[in-house]
């Protein structure tokens, strides 16, 4: 009867689609653990998490197997025992999210994943067919009881392995970061199922970015008591070795190891934003980014975020200034990049604006200056960028923030144009709270360690688009701590209009007038580049509205 164990949790990235590179990864961990018993693998490592519609490709399903046939023979050496986490089509042709126990030369056992979220970021019942209660499995001796991610946020699969005599919990998962969700996976989700079964839980989460997801990792293990005994570090993938005795009471139990800290906030959101835009660079295979630095906080701490995650070498940020921009503008955009120590040019569009001013000026003869000349400077912009992007290769950089996002204070086919946003999930007020972090402290994972990466005066002066002489923000919006206190009851609570005015007193209209700019910018927000989720709310995955309605609480 086996009694000790030692058991690896691979906190690792995933390459979505890439089979081959997701199964060598795995067989480089074992290389490294000959002695182990057991290696656990984050949920759907063999193909990536999450695969959206790309696991409706039958050749996908089929490649999966014949990789997990050939992982499962690699087993017969003698080394450790895996739990792969891989896809299966039944006789019906009905597909399945599953974990696979592979040990000596073969697949013991697999099991198949019984709740699947349908919700926020999640459509995994668009693809996969839920299994049933799973069972206990038998290996080595030992019972194991292994809930697949959604499995373990409800009580009933874990009390039915219980319940049938399962020994240990060894849930693989693949749970995006958003606000706060570390805490709660760990202080409340899997406590609870811990506190109801009396069994030891082992929780391991995947890392790294996938499109507008970020995960966290933030894996742990609690003992059958509740404490934790582990805890892994967060963004960053990490093997941790641990080691169980089974008691003379039958009880198994961990040896107790690190504690990680993890991020607090806003850290928390500087990685996210740093792991996600990282990732969807260099694994989409561009050479580096490029943006438009205005002088403004939402360029600044864009450009500080990307230098952060790639180099501050992979990172060209382009003046461009029209004859609205200060000379302080200027100034400002010139410090941030001599702190950040990335690549500054100058491309003034007062040309183009003039051939545009001349090109209309026939067609334009009976109408006066309004939102249309300012939309075309921000469209030259674009178009300028845009150019040097696909002259040389950089993906370019959106830096719109999501209180803009939310009213449509944004010019379609100008300053939304680009290939990702790294802002596009963060409100005004957490940019400012993000940009007085950054300039007081060096990120963990940076890879351009700099102290300070903007001037104070561009996280203190007032926020303008530099479109018409001494244009504000706020001459077109509310103060931003009372928008975003508006948009965060309208967007993340669904909240009425007069659910807003009755926790905060706003005038009525006002609120009104918000709620109908967030409704009316739909169909910008559908064209609009991808950006990272922070939020549990974000636009896109989590937040569908309809683009034609007339439904309006105000």
């Amino acid at each position: 009867m086996t009694e000790t164990l030692t058991i690896v949790l691979a906190q690792m990235t995933q390459a979505v689609g890439d089979l081959a590179a997701n199964a060598d990864a795995m067989r480089r961990i074992r290389a490294r653990h000959v002695g182990a018993d057991l290696i656990l693998y984050p949920e759907l490592q063999l193909i990536g998490y999450p695969p959206e519609d790309l696991v409706l490709k039958p050749a996908l399903a089929e490649r999966a197997a014949a990789l997990l046939a050939e992982l499962a023979a690699e087993t017969g050496d003698g080394g450790p025992a895996m739990l792969v986490g891989s896809v299966e089509r039944d006789a019906e042709g009905r597909l399945y999210n599953m974990v696979a126990l592979l040990d000596g030369g073969r697949v013991v056992a697999t099991r198949r994943k019984h709740e699947l979220p349908n919700y926020g970021t999640f459509d995994e019942k668009r693809v996969f067919a839920a299994g049933p209660l799973p069972e206990p499995v038998e290996w080595r001796g030992v019972r194991l009881g292994l809930p697949i991610c959604e499995d373990g946020w409800y009580p009933h699969v874990c009390a039915h392995l219980a319940a049938e005599g399962a020994e240990m919990l060894l849930s693989v998962n693949g749970s995006p970061y958003e606000i706060d969700k570390d805490d709660r996976r760990l202080g409340r989700v899997f406590a609870d199922r811990v506190a109801e079964t009396r069994l030891p839980l082992v929780y391991l989460n995947r890392v790294g970015g996938q499109d507008e997801l970020v995960f966290d990792g933030c894996s742990f293990i609690l003992d059958g008591d509740g404490r934790t005994l582990h805890r892994l570090v967060d963004w960053e993938e990490e093997e941790r070795v641990t080691h169980w005795t089974k008691g003379a009471d039958g009880r198994w139990t961990c040896a107790p190891g690190a504690i990680a800290e993890w991020d607090a906030h806003p850290a928390d959101l500087y990685h996210a934003m740093m792991v996600g835009l990282r990732d969807y660079v260099e694994r989409n295979r561009f050479p580096g980014v490029v943006l438009g630095l205005s002088g403004g906080i939402d360029s600044a701490i864009c450009a500080a975020v990307a230098a952060d995650a790639l180099g501050a070498d992979k990172v060209w940020c382009v003046m461009l200034p029209s004859r609205f921009t200060s000379d302080e503008s200027l100034d400002d955009a010139r410090g941030c990049a001599g702190m950040i120590g990335c690549r500054l040019d100058t491309i003034p569009i007062v040309p183009a604006v003039e051939a545009f001013d001349a090109m209309l000026s026939d067609s334009f003869a009976d109408k006066g200056v309004d939102l249309t000349e300012e939309n075309i400077q921000s469209r030259i912009r674009g178009v300028t960028l845009m150019a040097l992007s696909n002259k040389f290769g950089p993906m370019l950089l959106t830096t719109g923030n999501k209180s803009e996002m939310s009213v449509g204070y944004a010019t379609i086919y100008g300053d939304m144009a680009g290939g990702y946003n790294p802002l596009k999930d963060a409100y005004k007020t957490t940019v400012f709270a993000l940009a007085r972090w950054r300039n007081a402290n060096v990120p963990r994972l940076s890879r351009n360690p700099v102290a300070s990466v903007m001037p104070e005066r561009v996280i203190a002066k007032p926020p303008s688009a530099e479109l018409r002489p001494d244009q504000k923000d706020e001459d077109s919006l509310p103060p931003y701590a009372d928008l975003d206190r508006m948009l965060h009851m309208l967007v993340e609570e669904e909240a009425s209009v007069d659910d807003v005015v009755a926790r905060y007193g706003f005038d009525r209209d006002a609120v009104a007038r918000i709620e109908r700019l967030l409704m009316l910018a739909e169909y910008k927000r559908r064209q609009a580049p991808p950006g990272v989720k922070l939020s549990t709310r974000n636009f896109g995955r989590d937040r569908r509205y309809p683009i034609t309605h007339g439904f309006r609480t105000g």
